[in-house]
């Protein structure tokens, strides 16, 4: 049987002006996009819509992969709940839920976590394959079996406001496979990934990828060459 563990932070409202906006912000819905945290030379990434949470830490100079955790949330009495799908540092800490407390002050998103966390919103930039994704087969696509939600084994991809990120996982062992994200545009057919972090291979950060797509249906055809030079031909299907 899998013990589940929960990860919490604790959060002092200490005068009536932090109480006031505690009470202000309980149950606020945080609006869609994406926020960045620097702290001590480690940049935190969320990407966030109305359901769905990643947290990602790394550094870019030098360049290291930190971690990264992500799942399912809902916001209860100013504290974000997180049901976690993946965790990178799973195999150590074992977490599968977080409840993480928060604060809004104007568009800012503030962990109260130590050291506390504030993020500010990037710019919008809406794209045609703007969205969550999930690995589906490899093509062409010839009405061979796919690989679903109900699979525990999934590869994510989360793409909104030009920044990408993939995510290999289990979510019934919590066994993590990889992750690697950066900034994206997808324009007239044409798919280019430049690489920010790569769980797998830290000298990888830097290096540009372009790709070919076509949307069809609800599917996405990523055709191209790898980040080792091989062809690839994948499906992608709107999560």
């Amino acid at each position: 049987m899998k013990l589940k563990k929960t990860l919490s932070y604790a959060m002092l409202c200490l005068t009536p002006m932090a109480i006031m906006s505690c009470i202000w912000n309980i149950n606020a819905q945080i609006a869609t996009g994406i926020y960045i945290s620097d702290v001590d030379n480690l940049r935190h990434e969320l990407k966030i819509t109305d359901d769905y949470f990643i947290h990602s830490v790394f550094s870019e100079a030098p360049a290291k992969f930190m971690k990264t955790v992500g799942g399912f949330y809902t916001i209860e009495d100013n504290t974000l709940n997180v049901k976690l799908e993946f965790n990178s540092d799973h195999q150590n800490d074992g977490v599968t839920e977080l409840s993480i407390p928060i604060l809004r002050e104007g568009d800012k998103l503030i962990f109260k976590t130590e050291p506390e966390l504030v993020f500010q919103p990037m710019e919008s930039l809406e794209q045609e394959l703007d969205g969550t994704w999930l690995f589906a087969t490899r093509g062409p696509d010839e009405g061979q079996e796919r690989r679903g939600e109900e699979n525990p084994r999934k590869t994510l991809k989360f793409l909104l406001d030009n920044r990408f990120q993939w995510i290999a996982y289990n979510t019934e062992t919590f066994k993590f496979s990889g992750t690697g994200g950066g900034s994206f545009s997808s324009e007239d057919g044409s798919y280019i990934e430049k690489i920010d972090f790569f769980s797998k291979n830290d000298s990888r950060v830097g290096a540009t990828l372009t790709f070919d797509y076509e949307i069809k249906g609800n599917d996405w055809h990523h055709t191209g060459k790898n980040s080792k030079g091989e062809p690839m031909y994948e499906i992608w299907s709107k999560r």
